[in-house]
């Protein structure tokens, strides 16, 4: 089926063929350069990677869900929100990958035990961006199939097709446009302090947050982002919300702009209103320098003073919104 993709606008967030952030946002701090940061890749420490196999709970994913929606992550920013019949998926990478290249950039033990096989019938897949640990072509090509939409951002539609013989309709949305994916299913695009890319071109496709409507739930779909003041925006446009599902990981000091520390995952959380924080990317994939259980012992420390209750399933577990969802520091691994 041949697509008919929107024309990129000429809003205050295109400027000379490429998307731009609210703010100026520079990839590196001043005096990085990509030598410096190789350099550091290559002195990173052991346990930037767990020692041990992570936990999870295998479970039948298509046993349907009635009641309050129920969220299930898969590590990184892999998700599923299911409510009423309605199966929402966000940013699937099934693959064990996060690269270009297959084999680099592998899946911790423990947190690739999930495939599209697995899962049900997927009435909204969205895509946040088009990165390697978010638009997983591997993953597209195999659920595509049992797919019915797509929901992403401007430009990324063409990486969506591109992944296989995509047959579903895919819907593309500039921030602050709406879309209703079915009756007491809204979503409305929101920024981020990001960038894209897919090879050597950035810029070329959005990267998106989305406030998410869901059967009389509110949850705020963070996607990747830096801090900034849109949050608070969002929040008083949009909040509160039930839940904020927020990155949290792969940060660094050499690129302090396109990804928040968990103090600013948890500050960013109370900012949008949020009742609760599921804190993500993390627990997948080695793409900074940090231990890799830093992240989560950050933001529930940070969430702790700010009086905010963080949310830590274990990758495959089962987490209803109707508060009766325990979390347990399953990161000890000992």
């Amino acid at each position: 089926m041949k697509k008919q993709w929107r024309p990129i606008p000429g809003s205050d967030h295109y400027r000379n063929q490429r998307f731009v952030n609210l703010k100026e946002t520079p990839m590196m701090a001043e005096g990085v350069s990509m030598w410096k940061i190789m350099k550091q890749m290559m002195a990173r420490p052991k346990l930037v990677r767990p020692a041990h196999p992570l936990p999870f709970v295998k479970r039948d994913l298509k046993q349907p869900v009635s009641g309050a929606p129920v969220i299930t992550w898969f590590g990184h920013s892999s998700y599923l929100i299911q409510s009423n019949g309605f199966n929402i998926l966000v940013d699937p990478v099934f693959s064990g990958y996060a690269a270009p290249v297959r084999g680099m950039v592998k899946a911790f033990e423990g947190s690739n035990e999930y495939k599209p096989s697995d899962f049900p019938e997927i009435d909204l897949l969205i895509i946040t961006h088009n990165h390697y640990d978010h638009l997983d072509s591997d993953t597209l090509r195999r659920i595509a199939p049992k797919t019915k939409q797509f929901l992403t951002g401007l430009g990324v539609g063409k990486d969506i097709a591109a992944c296989s013989n995509v047959q579903s309709p895919i819907a593309e949305l500039d921030w602050w446009e709406s879309f209703n994916a079915s009756p007491g299913v809204d979503l409305v695009s929101t920024p981020a302090r990001h960038f894209s890319g897919r090879g050597l071109v950035r810029g070329g496709s959005l990267w998106s947050s989305f406030v998410l409507d869901l059967h009389g739930h509110r949850i705020f779909l963070g996607g990747d982002s830096g801090y900034d003041d849109f949050f608070k925006t969002i929040g008083e446009r949009f909040g509160p919300f039930d839940l904020a599902i927020l990155e949290c990981g792969q940060y660094d000091r050499y690129w302090p702009d396109i990804h928040m520390t968990p103090e600013q995952t948890a500050l960013a959380a109370t900012e949008l209103g949020a009742k609760k924080l599921l804190p993500v990317h993390w627990a997948k994939f080695t793409l900074a320098n940090h231990l890799w259980d830093d992240p989560i012992r950050r933001v529930v420390a940070a969430a702790g003073e700010l009086q905010l209750e963080v949310l830590t399933p274990r990758i495959g577990e089962a987490m209803p919104l109707d508060g009766s969802f325990v979390s347990q520091p399953w990161w000890d691994l000992g």
